[in-house]
């Protein structure tokens, strides 16, 4: 358990098991911790470092607004930090915006990317979803200080006074609009895409990700040469709040990971 200067923020990480690294981001509101049973599983192939982004866990909060862009140059100080020269990058959620933004921003930095429950544009997820991210305020996080996600930021936080400040600065992040289409598409890291059946995101949105990567785009042939670099995968019986806990979801990361890239 350590902290990275980097970028003006003390940024807390946890470094589990051995192997080739994988640098893990957690879900708005939650921690490194939230994977559970799933990280414990990765560390047992991999060097994984489960990063508490700006705000969220053990990190304070540096004064400045909540942005996937600067939370990816955190990450890409990190792994600059740690002596890595690149790593395999997996984020879950809010922290899987932070990780596609780490591959678009820093390409050199990130190996392979694997994103879990997260869209490349704002529309990517149901409207209701959309409308509801627009009521983090201060007054929602006063209301949320029964939910067991608050009961962990008190334990960790360094200031927990700044629950409401955190819920502001997340109302704010989710609200902004934003469309990745043309950095997705230019993105060269080999990327696996994983939703749950019962996600926040829209199946046709899943799709459309896919297709920008490469993938879903013609037959693979009967000797798989025509496989993309990439994968999708859907897991049966889980939601957007509970797929990053999932015995199933290791297994399926781990063999994206492990497996030689498609025409090399």
């Amino acid at each position: 358990m350590s902290y990275a200067d980097v970028n003006g923020l003390s940024l807390y990480y946890a470094e589990h098991g051995s192997g080739e690294p994988l640098v893990l981001l957690h879900g708005g509101f939650g921690t490194g911790e939230m994977f559970g049973p799933v990280l414990s599983a990765l560390a047992e192939q991999r060097r994984v470092v489960a990063v508490d982004l700006q705000a969220h866990g053990r990190t304070a909060d540096a004064g400045r607004p909540l942005r996937y862009e600067t939370m990816a140059d955190d990450v890409a100080a990190l792994i600059g930090y740690l002596g890595l020269v690149r790593s395999d990058v997996m984020g879950v959620s809010m922290g899987g915006g932070v990780a596609l933004r780490t591959a678009i921003q820093h390409p050199e930095a990130v190996d392979r990317l694997v994103l879990v429950s997260v869209p490349f544009r704002r529309d990517g997820w149901f409207p209701e979803i959309g409308a509801a991210m627009r009521q983090f305020t201060p007054e929602h996080g006063e209301a949320m200080k029964q939910s067991p996600v608050y009961a962990t930021y008190t334990r960790v936080a360094p200031r927990p006074e700044d629950w409401c400040v955190l819920h502001a600065k997340m109302g704010e992040l989710l609200s902004a609009d934003y469309d990745w289409s043309a950095e997705v598409a230019a993105i060269t890291a080999p990327t696996m895409l994983v939703y749950a059946d019962s996600d926040s995101i829209r199946p046709g949105h899943m799709v459309e990700f896919f297709a920008l990567l490469g993938g879903g785009l013609r037959d693979a042939g009967w000797d798989g040469s025509g496989r993309p670099a990439g994968r999708l995968a859907v897991m049966p019986g889980t939601t957007h709040y509970d797929i990053f806990a999932s015995p199933a979801l290791a297994a399926p990361v781990l063999d994206f990971l492990e497996a030689p890239t498609p025409g090399l």
